[in-house]
Protein backbone atom coordinates (compact mmCIF):
# COMPACT_ATOMS: atom_id res chain seq x y z
CA UNK A 1 0.00 0.00 0.00
CA UNK A 2 0.85 3.06 -0.95
CA UNK A 3 2.29 5.45 2.32
CA UNK A 4 2.32 9.19 2.80
CA UNK A 5 4.94 9.15 4.24
CA UNK A 6 7.05 7.71 1.13
CA UNK A 7 6.07 9.94 -1.31
CA UNK A 8 8.85 12.40 -2.62
CA UNK A 9 8.56 15.79 -4.37
CA UNK A 10 5.30 17.67 -4.76
CA UNK A 11 2.07 15.54 -5.41
CA UNK A 12 0.54 17.86 -7.08
CA UNK A 13 3.05 20.46 -9.62
CA UNK A 14 0.59 22.82 -9.16
CA UNK A 15 1.43 23.47 -5.44
CA UNK A 16 5.38 24.35 -6.64
CA UNK A 17 6.44 27.46 -5.95
CA UNK A 18 7.25 28.84 -8.50
CA UNK A 19 5.68 26.68 -11.09
CA UNK A 20 8.23 26.91 -14.18
CA UNK A 21 8.77 24.10 -16.72
CA UNK A 22 12.07 24.18 -15.09
CA UNK A 23 10.63 23.21 -11.65
CA UNK A 24 7.91 21.09 -12.97
CA UNK A 25 10.47 18.63 -14.92
CA UNK A 26 12.96 18.48 -11.78
CA UNK A 27 9.81 17.17 -9.48
CA UNK A 28 8.87 14.59 -12.28
CA UNK A 29 12.32 13.61 -12.43
CA UNK A 30 13.17 13.26 -8.26
CA UNK A 31 9.36 11.21 -8.06
CA UNK A 32 10.74 9.33 -11.44
CA UNK A 33 13.79 8.19 -9.51
CA UNK A 34 12.10 7.06 -6.64
CA UNK A 35 9.68 5.18 -8.37
CA UNK A 36 6.86 7.82 -8.30
CA UNK A 37 5.60 7.93 -12.12
CA UNK A 38 2.33 9.52 -11.57
CA UNK A 39 2.03 13.24 -10.57
CA UNK A 40 -0.89 15.49 -10.48
CA UNK A 41 -0.98 19.03 -12.15
CA UNK A 42 -4.25 19.86 -11.06
CA UNK A 43 -6.60 17.65 -11.91
CA UNK A 44 -4.45 16.12 -14.52
CA UNK A 45 -2.62 12.99 -13.83
CA UNK A 46 0.95 13.24 -15.09
CA UNK A 47 2.26 9.65 -16.00
CA UNK A 48 5.96 8.77 -16.91
CA UNK A 49 6.71 5.03 -18.58
CA UNK A 50 9.09 3.24 -16.10
CA UNK A 51 9.67 0.39 -18.74
CA UNK A 52 9.89 -1.52 -16.30
CA UNK A 53 7.16 -3.55 -13.92
CA UNK A 54 6.32 -1.64 -11.12
CA UNK A 55 4.15 -2.80 -7.57
CA UNK A 56 2.31 -0.34 -8.33
CA UNK A 57 -1.47 -2.51 -8.73
CA UNK A 58 -3.24 -4.86 -7.04
CA UNK A 59 -6.78 -5.35 -5.75
CA UNK A 60 -6.70 -3.97 -1.94
CA UNK A 61 -5.28 -0.53 -4.06
CA UNK A 62 -7.98 -0.64 -5.52
CA UNK A 63 -10.29 -1.22 -2.86
CA UNK A 64 -8.87 1.83 -1.17
CA UNK A 65 -8.46 4.80 -4.16
CA UNK A 66 -12.68 3.50 -4.75
CA UNK A 67 -13.24 4.34 -1.53
CA UNK A 68 -11.04 7.66 -1.05
CA UNK A 69 -11.37 11.01 -3.29
CA UNK A 70 -8.88 12.37 -4.99
CA UNK A 71 -6.00 14.08 -3.76
CA UNK A 72 -6.57 11.77 -0.27
CA UNK A 73 -4.04 9.38 -1.36
CA UNK A 74 -0.57 9.75 -3.45
CA UNK A 75 -1.14 10.08 -7.36
CA UNK A 76 -2.68 7.66 -9.18
CA UNK A 77 -4.35 5.80 -12.37
CA UNK A 78 -7.07 4.24 -9.31
CA UNK A 79 -7.52 8.22 -8.51
CA UNK A 80 -8.42 8.95 -11.82
CA UNK A 81 -10.33 6.04 -12.90
CA UNK A 82 -12.41 6.22 -9.07
CA UNK A 83 -13.28 9.54 -9.45
CA UNK A 84 -14.73 8.73 -12.78
CA UNK A 85 -16.49 6.24 -11.32
CA UNK A 86 -17.88 7.48 -8.72
CA UNK A 87 -18.85 9.95 -10.31
CA UNK A 88 -21.09 8.10 -12.84
CA UNK A 89 -22.94 6.44 -10.25
CA UNK A 90 -22.88 9.37 -7.57
CA UNK A 91 -23.98 12.09 -10.33
CA UNK A 92 -25.31 10.34 -12.91
CA UNK A 93 -22.76 12.57 -15.17
CA UNK A 94 -21.47 10.59 -18.27
CA UNK A 95 -17.69 10.58 -17.64
CA UNK A 96 -14.45 10.44 -19.90
CA UNK A 97 -10.76 9.19 -19.51
CA UNK A 98 -8.09 10.84 -22.14
CA UNK A 99 -4.91 8.90 -22.46
CA UNK A 100 -2.83 10.76 -24.64
CA UNK A 101 1.63 10.87 -25.03
CA UNK A 102 4.27 9.53 -27.57
CA UNK A 103 4.81 6.69 -29.19
CA UNK A 104 5.83 4.27 -26.32
CA UNK A 105 4.82 6.01 -23.65
CA UNK A 106 2.73 3.71 -22.02
CA UNK A 107 -0.91 4.92 -23.67
CA UNK A 108 -2.57 1.15 -23.81
CA UNK A 109 -0.85 -0.11 -20.65
CA UNK A 110 -2.79 2.71 -18.97
CA UNK A 111 -5.78 1.89 -21.05
CA UNK A 112 -5.66 -1.63 -19.81
CA UNK A 113 -5.29 -0.44 -16.07
CA UNK A 114 -8.55 1.48 -16.20
CA UNK A 115 -10.19 -1.27 -17.68
CA UNK A 116 -8.77 -3.87 -15.21
CA UNK A 117 -10.07 -0.64 -12.51
CA UNK A 118 -13.70 -1.34 -13.45
CA UNK A 119 -13.72 -4.59 -14.04
CA UNK A 120 -12.74 -5.25 -10.04
CA UNK A 121 -15.06 -2.50 -8.76
CA UNK A 122 -18.32 -3.25 -10.85
CA UNK A 123 -20.98 -6.08 -10.09
CA UNK A 124 -20.50 -10.27 -9.68
CA UNK A 125 -23.95 -11.14 -11.18
CA UNK A 126 -23.56 -13.47 -14.68
CA UNK A 127 -24.53 -11.27 -17.14
CA UNK A 128 -21.76 -8.60 -15.57
CA UNK A 129 -19.19 -11.08 -15.46
CA UNK A 130 -19.75 -11.55 -19.23
CA UNK A 131 -19.51 -8.62 -20.22
CA UNK A 132 -16.21 -7.40 -18.14
CA UNK A 133 -14.52 -10.44 -19.63
CA UNK A 134 -15.08 -8.95 -23.17
CA UNK A 135 -13.90 -5.48 -21.60
CA UNK A 136 -10.70 -7.32 -20.42
CA UNK A 137 -10.38 -8.35 -23.92
CA UNK A 138 -10.79 -5.85 -25.51
CA UNK A 139 -7.33 -4.83 -24.12
CA UNK A 140 -5.76 -7.73 -27.03
CA UNK A 141 -7.66 -5.58 -29.27
CA UNK A 142 -6.47 -2.62 -28.63
CA UNK A 143 -3.03 -3.94 -28.84
CA UNK A 144 -3.40 -5.35 -31.81
CA UNK A 145 -3.79 -2.03 -33.82
CA UNK A 146 -0.42 -1.50 -33.45
CA UNK A 147 0.69 -1.30 -37.04
CA UNK A 148 4.26 0.63 -37.41
CA UNK A 149 7.75 0.49 -36.10
CA UNK A 150 9.49 3.75 -34.89
CA UNK A 151 12.71 4.77 -32.94
CA UNK A 152 10.67 4.31 -29.88
CA UNK A 153 8.54 1.24 -30.15
CA UNK A 154 7.92 -1.72 -32.36
CA UNK A 155 4.31 -1.44 -32.21
CA UNK A 156 3.05 1.80 -32.32
CA UNK A 157 -0.01 2.40 -33.16
CA UNK A 158 -1.33 5.00 -36.46
CA UNK A 159 -4.88 4.78 -35.03
CA UNK A 160 -6.70 6.60 -32.33
CA UNK A 161 -8.70 4.06 -30.08
CA UNK A 162 -12.25 5.34 -28.60
CA UNK A 163 -13.52 2.98 -26.32
CA UNK A 164 -16.78 3.46 -25.31
CA UNK A 165 -18.06 1.54 -22.18
CA UNK A 166 -21.95 1.75 -21.22
CA UNK A 167 -22.78 1.38 -17.56
CA UNK A 168 -26.42 0.27 -16.05
CA UNK A 169 -27.85 2.49 -12.91
CA UNK A 170 -25.85 0.39 -10.47
CA UNK A 171 -22.39 0.93 -12.02
CA UNK A 172 -22.04 -2.63 -13.48
CA UNK A 173 -20.78 -2.30 -17.53
CA UNK A 174 -23.38 -3.39 -19.51
CA UNK A 175 -21.62 -2.94 -22.87
CA UNK A 176 -19.69 -1.05 -24.41
CA UNK A 177 -17.62 0.01 -28.39
CA UNK A 178 -14.29 0.28 -29.70
CA UNK A 179 -13.96 3.22 -32.56
CA UNK A 180 -10.39 3.51 -34.34
CA UNK A 181 -9.95 6.00 -36.79
CA UNK A 182 -6.75 7.19 -39.01
CA UNK A 183 -4.75 9.90 -36.72
CA UNK A 184 -4.50 11.64 -40.59
CA UNK A 185 -7.96 13.02 -39.97
CA UNK A 186 -7.39 14.76 -36.83
CA UNK A 187 -3.38 16.50 -38.37
CA UNK A 188 -1.35 14.28 -36.84
CA UNK A 189 1.06 12.86 -39.09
Amino acid sequence: MLSLDQEIGAWDSVLLEPLTEDSFVTNLQQRFKRDHIYTYIGNVLVSVNPYKKLALYSADLVEAYVKRGPFQLPPHIYAIAGTAYRWLNDRNEDQCIIVTGESGSGKTEAARIVLQFLVLVSGDSQETKLVKDRLVQANTLLEAFGNARTMKNDNASRFGKFLDIEFDFKGDPIGGHLTHFENYKFGIV
